[in-house]
């Protein structure tokens, strides 16, 4: 019998049969539907273009405003305005495209499940973890596409890692990290929202976590109590520890002037670690409770 078929022939409350006790079984399933997911949101992305090109037009637009406009005010350096900005800006920009990505991923889920889509997945007898695994998958391929369109942009305009490529790869993987932890903060906001108006929202919450960090300013520059959320921002250590392994100039020498500064690779792994532990099971509860 088809998985169509089951659906249809269910009873009316829907609910996911019982698998096989086996846990490498169990896990099997788990993957296909979880792929049969990811399958899906590409399929959509493919079908929509217009989407991805209004996902990458924002960050695209932020990097040339700041780095071109308020960048040649800026001295981050000591060497007077604008000098070095660009090296300093671009691993924060790409450490900001990451973080705002979870509006995208709450936009997402919001329409899913104003669509119906939601409803549909709990009605089939399908693994209660795959749309939140599925969706994080999917999306986690967008931003590393993101991510590359912004470091080719960022090449065109003259910065440069001066790290090696090791460190380089490293630094990308950092910044996947970081976006794949906010993707399960971004589904958790989406399975949470009642509908799409209050989901474009979001940017009033993007805003302040991609804005008050290090992304264009060192925290040390601002007030005492504003630097210091800065600087414990996740964003803030996953933009230094880039920076270090980019070799920033300046990066990573002196005395820092918070603790989590002078250890901002341990950051860039540990905040996405405990940003899952918290969000992963809230968003897979929340869709087990959906319609209840």
């Amino acid at each position: 019998m088809s998985t169509t078929d089951r659906a249809a022939t269910g009873p009316s409350v829907p609910t996911a049969p019982v698998h096989s006790s086996d846990p490498l079984s169990r896990l099997r399933w788990a993957v296909k539907d979880c792929w049969t997911i990811v399958v899906q949101e590409l399929t959509h992305l493919v079908r929509q273009p217009s989407t991805f090109a209004w996902q990458l037009g924002m960050p695209v637009v932020m990097v040339l405003m700041f780095v071109y406009v308020f960048g040649s005010a800026m001295d981050v350096t000591g060497q007077g305005a604008g000098e070095g900005y660009i090296d300093y800006a671009m691993p924060g920009m790409f450490a900001m495209t990451m973080a705002f990505g979870f509006m995208n991923t709450a936009f997402a889920v919001t329409l899913n499940k104003e669509k119906g889509f939601m409803d549909r997945f709990r009605s089939m007898p399908m693994s209660p973890s795959a749309v939140v695994t599925g969706r994080g998958v999917s999306d986690l391929i967008q931003a590393a596409v993101d991510l590359a369109t912004i470091a080719v942009l960022a090449l065109i305009i003259g910065w440069r890692a001066a790290g090696t490529v090791g460190e380089a790869l490293f630094a990308f993987a950092l910044l996947l990290w970081l976006r794949l932890a906010l993707i399960f903060v971004g589904v958790y906001l989406g399975l949470r929202i009642k509908n799409t108006e209050v989901a474009g929202s979001l940017f009033a919450v993007a805003f302040p976590v991609g804005f008050i960090s290090s992304v264009f300013t060192p925290p040390e520059m601002m007030p005492g109590w504003l630097g210091a959320v800065a600087a414990w921002n996740p964003v803030s250590s996953t933009a230094s520890a880039i920076r270090e392994l980019f070799a920033t100039p300046g990066a990573g020498t002196g005395e820092a002037s918070y603790w989590i500064d002078g250890h901002a690779i341990g950051g860039a792994i540990l905040w996405p670690i405990v940003i899952m532990a918290i969000f992963v099971p809230l968003a897979v509860r929340e869709f087990r409770n959906l319609s209840r």
